[in-house]
């Protein structure tokens, strides 16, 4: 006789807003974002890439530096307090100062008794206009990660990350039961509405397609809003999809909004086991995929 199927749902909160200059505003913002998030039964919640502050890459000034903190540091003692405080797992994306001159795009984890579980140094770094990343951000050297928090164990990926099929497998191999892409992308409000929708449609199937190949959930969360002087508009369109790609929840282009959806974990055996992609990988001939390119003769 079978045994019944395991049941392990959890409850994921994103948040979706808009940011200030002013970063103790973005931060008190997010916190009040969490505390509704808890409120509304979330277990996990994930913030937006680089939340305390507009998206500052759109130019080189020396001056945006001086956002950068420690991690951990002031922002994290801030969101392990509330984290204890409401039962939480947070998942925070920050500006880290690691020394004088070094810097990385960074994303804490902090389980839900407060316990800070360390973080993850985002490993692809986007060089294009008005996403000038390279000139404050140096890659991540702590490979990939995973956490394993109260409720899941987690692997955190940052927005550029998630073009790349390579860190989502690595990811899930190691273990992560959910998939979350902190993100800050957006639209050039010059840009017309077909150009636009082909970019999101791009954006989401790439991350749907990490959930199908690896038969996880994947949540994303995008920040929306109107910066750089209204030249770019941040397209919001948080989503979670299941371990087969389907959409189960997404967010509005233009609106704050703080969603709590339960997904049940046991859903990866299930699609695993039907579509066993990871049964049928020839690892033995994939040693070219550790070139950059490979030229012929």
């Amino acid at each position: 006789m079978l045994k019944p199927e395991k049941v392990k749902k959890v409850r994921i909160g994103t948040v979706q807003m808009s940011c200030t200059k002013e970063p103790q505003e973005n931060l008190e913002k997010a916190i009040q974002k969490i505390t509704a998030a808890a409120a509304g039964g979330a277990q996990i919640v994930c913030l937006q890439e680089l939340f305390t502050s507009l998206y500052f890459c759109d130019v080189e000034d020396y001056e945006n530096f001086k956002l950068a903190e420690a991690i951990p540091g002031p922002s994290t003692n801030a969101l392990s307090e509330v984290a204890k405080k409401l039962g939480v797992v947070i998942i925070a994306s920050l500006f880290e100062k690691r020394a004088e001159g070094l810097y990385h795009n960074t994303t804490a984890v902090i389980d839900a008794d407060g316990s800070y579980l360390g973080k993850y140094r985002k490993m692809h770094i986007p060089d294009d206009p008005a996403y000038y990343e390279k000139f404050y951000f140096t890659p991540g050297d702590l490979g990939y990660k995973v956490f394993k928090t109260r409720f899941a164990t987690l692997g955190v990926l940052i927005c550029w990350d998630q073009w790349y099929p390579e860190a989502a497998r690595i990811t899930s191999l190691m273990g992560a039961e959910i998939l979350f892409y902190p993100t800050a992308i957006g639209w050039a409000t010059s840009q017309d509405e077909a150009t636009n929708a082909e970019q999101y449609n791009a954006w989401q199937t790439i991350q749907r397609s990490h959930a199908v190949a690896n038969g996880v959930h994947v949540v994303s969360v995008n920040r929306i809003g109107l910066e750089q002087n209204g030249a770019m508009k941040f397209w919001g369109g948080s989503f979670i999809s299941n371990p087969f790609g389907s959409i189960l929840y997404k967010g509005s282009h233009d609106t704050e909004e703080v969603n709590v959806l339960e997904i049940d974990l046991s859903k990866t055996d299930r699609y695993r086991t039907h579509w066993p992609f990871l049964r049928d990988r020839r690892i033995d001939s994939y040693q070219p995929i550790t070139k950059r390119y490979i030229d012929e003769g």
